[in-house]
């Protein structure tokens, strides 16, 4: 019979990572405690680590996003301003 393939949170994977740099355990500790492979959590481990500066960099990501977001609306509503002063303008 074939065996599907799991799939795991991603609380689960951070989890299960975090307790790997805790280094409290041995990583076939690990394994045998969460039934994942020991390089599934050296894979997830290193991502960790790759991807922990992003966590803090967020708030900044967002605050531009948002920044843009608000300058596209306005220009959105000055067109719409205009589009309708034109409309009332030719119509007549």
């Amino acid at each position: 019979m074939k065996r599907s393939r799991r799939k795991f949170s991603s609380k689960f994977k951070s989890k299960v990572a975090l307790e790997a740099l805790k280094e409290r355990s041995t990583l076939q500790e690990l394994s045998a405690k969460y039934e994942v492979h020991p390089n599934q959590i050296t894979t997830w481990k290193k991502e960790l680590m790759v991807k922990a500066s992003i966590a803090f960099e967020s708030s900044n990501i967002e605050s531009q996003d948002e920044k843009e977001k608000s300058t596209l609306y306005n220009k959105i509503g000055k067109m719409q301003v205009e589009i309708d002063f034109l409309k009332d303008v030719l119509g007549k």
